[in-house]
């Protein structure tokens, strides 16, 4: 279950982060979100507290505008006032993100442009500087806590950056609260984060007894090394995907499949390609022919009859037989003529030998 709070979380050691020199573009956008009011929330220790962060979500309910929740058999209640307190939050400014103007958001899209030209306020990250493709993971995971792929920028995250870059006032007090009612709220499938920031809110109660606490992967903390492992890797990225590009623009829209032909100049390919059907010349390599399979099969009837046989002429017969002979020798049919059978029945009434006649069946007369 910790894993699954880690996953969402991503701290910044601000002491850290603040001394990089060798990149501008992260210092000033590091300063700016010190300067919005994050530093609390974003840089408080990161600590996990495993038993603890588990027993808040099992029993955490909303009762009005607070958060009630159990910890080692006690009952507390979190507020909004205690919310923006632990963490010094401003209480003062927009809390939709869509009221920031357009004309900042307009500016901001050439400015977050790494190429210069205007970007879509939701298009791919990667069309944008270092330091604001970090900006959106941070928001992403830390802030608005969303769960999946973080490749592509929403309208919301650009916003929000935009009010960052530009040093708009955000009442992140309410915004931030309003994300962990959220993450409570039964009826909602909201992604679990927080972890640090429930651990110092939990901490905040003297009567709660906390157990012994594990320190965030460095992986998950920002510091000035981890900055420039997230640069030099984006780097990578970027110019293998330029690679891809200008090969890709090379080479035919149909050939999806690596073949030896992707290994070929384009020179090479194309002429090869004009030149399939095309017969050899004397100054050209030898063909080399293919084996064909072949197999038996047998003729068809209409190939069968249209054969030509040659016949022989002037051949002497082996025998030749008299056809009148045939007909004496064969002894002509006889018909039989067919009648009743007739059976005798002697009177008893009678002297004399009378005969009677009674019908049985059909047969042959003798």
């Amino acid at each position: 279950m910790a894993s699954t709070f880690i996953t969402n979380s991503y701290q910044i050691n601000f002491e850290s982060v603040l001394m990089i020199h060798d990149n501008e573009g992260m210092l000033n956008m590091f300063q700016a979100l010190e300067a919005s009011g994050l530093r609390q929330f974003l840089g408080c220790e990161s600590t996990l507290y495993e038993a603890e962060l588990g027993h808040f979500f099992e029993t955490a309910l909303l009762q009005g505008e607070d958060i009630t929740c159990a910890i080692s058999g006690k009952f507390i209640t979190i507020s909004p006032s205690l919310f923006t307190t632990v963490f010094d939050l401003p209480t003062e400014g927009i809390t939709n993100f869509s009221e920031v103007p357009m004309d900042k958001v307009y500016d901001a899209r050439s400015l977050f442009s790494q190429k210069g030209s205007q970007i879509d306020v939701h298009g791919k990250k990667k069309f944008m500087k270092h330091e604001f493709r970090l900006l959106n993971d941070i928001l992403a995971k830390a802030i608005t806590v969303k769960a999946g792929s973080f490749d592509s920028v929403t309208v919301e995250r650009f916003q929000m950056m935009t009010e960052i870059q530009y040093g708009l006032k955000v009442n992140w007090g309410k915004v931030l609260f309003d994300v962990l009612k959220d993450m409570v709220d039964r009826t909602q499938k909201k992604a679990k984060g927080f972890a640090a920031q429930i651990g110092v809110l939990l901490k905040s109660f003297p009567a709660i007894p906390m157990g012994d606490g594990v320190p965030f992967p460095s992986a998950k903390v920002l510091s000035m090394r981890t900055v420039h492992t997230y640069v030099v890797t984006n780097t990578t990225i970027d110019t293998r995907t330029e690679n891809e590009e200008s090969g890709m623009a090379k080479t035919p829209k149909g050939k999806k499949k690596h073949s030896f032909a992707d290994e070929l100049p384009v020179d090479m390919l194309a002429e090869s390609t004009a030149s399939k059907k095309r017969s050899t010349t004397a100054g050209d390599a030898p063909v080399i022919t293919k084996k064909r399979r072949t197999g038996k099969s047998k003729p068809s009837v209409s190939q069968a009859k249209m054969d030509i046989v040659q016949v022989a002429t002037d051949v002497e017969p082996i025998q030749v037989v008299d056809p009148t002979h045939v007909e004496e020798t064969v002894p002509p049919l006889v018909f039989k003529r067919t009648s009743r059978k007739r059976k005798l029945v002697l009177s008893r009434e009678s002297d004399d030998d009378s005969v009677g006649t009674e019908e049985i069946s059909d047969g042959p007369r003798k």
